[in-house]
């Protein structure tokens, strides 16, 4: 019995771990390989939830474990991508910064890119969301504000279209400086709005019940199909819409 209580648990050190990787990465400025241990941790994180309503072994330790990993995997790794990008429009990145070190010398000078520490302010905010969350008892079956994981798809999404989708003019905006900056706003507003969002979440698989959640996941494959990655803003963007047009709806449930 013991040991069944703590599979969600080991599930959600899985996100942790992966979420570790992930930071490592994207330190190095491989933002890819940081891109893909997010993602792995999210699948992880996904699953906790659905193992411990399976074994029926939810737990406060398990809430409070479960935004521990998050505000690594999706709140810090995706902080530090927004600061390399931005980075990367003043033609420097952290190892550039890293490199600056001399230790052989009396004094050290180091570089810091400072506009880009505004890229930091997306760990900050997904920080306070996570804490808003684990006292917010209108969001057991939906959420008020973009989840963490969604904001953070939505930040690493950035260095694997620049990557696979070479087009110039998606290059062109995505290194904008103003553009990142202004994103990060976005991304902080909406992590802490007054939105209410639907969880996608299946408690069963009727279709009555869960006609939103269908319609959505069918129209992200196909965008996912049409515009590969270029599709992970539009499905975020496609996600506040549904849930803002069928408002009433979310926040009933």
């Amino acid at each position: 019995m013991q040991l069944k209580k703590q599979i969600p648990n080991i599930i959600t050190l899985l996100n942790l771990f992966c979420g570790c990787i992930a930071t490592i990465f994207a330190v190095q400025g491989a933002l890819e390989l940081a891109a893909l241990f997010v993602v792995l941790g999210i699948g992880f994180d996904f699953f906790d939830g659905f193992a411990a309503r399976i074994l029926n072994v939810q737990s406060e330790l398990g809430l409070q474990l479960d935004s521990l990993a998050d505000m690594v995997t999706s709140g810090l790794v995706p902080g530090i991508v927004m600061f390399q990008m931005l980075a990367k429009t003043s033609g420097t990145s952290v190892n550039t910064v890293f490199n600056s070190w001399d230790f052989n010398q009396n004094s050290t000078q180091v570089f810091i890119p400072y506009l880009s520490l505004i890229g930091l302010l997306v760990t900050l905010a997904s920080a306070y969301r996570l804490a808003k969350f684990n006292i917010d008892t209108r969001q057991t079956t939906s959420f008020i504000g973009l989840p963490t994981p969604a904001n953070a798809l939505l930040i690493l999404s950035l260095p694997l279209i620049l990557q696979f989708q070479t087009e110039a003019w998606i290059s062109d905006i995505i290194l904008n400086q103003w553009f990142l900056i202004g994103l990060t706003l976005v991304s902080c507003y909406l992590l802490n709005a007054e939105i209410p969002l639907f969880a996608l979440k299946f408690k069963t698989w009727g279709l009555a019940e869960n006609k939103m959640r269908y319609i959505f996941l069918l129209l992200t494959i196909l965008l996912l199909i049409i515009f590969k990655f270029l599709a992970i803003p539009c499905v975020i963007l496609l996600y506040v819409i549904m849930s803002m047009v069928f408002k009433e709806k979310t926040v009933g449930e």
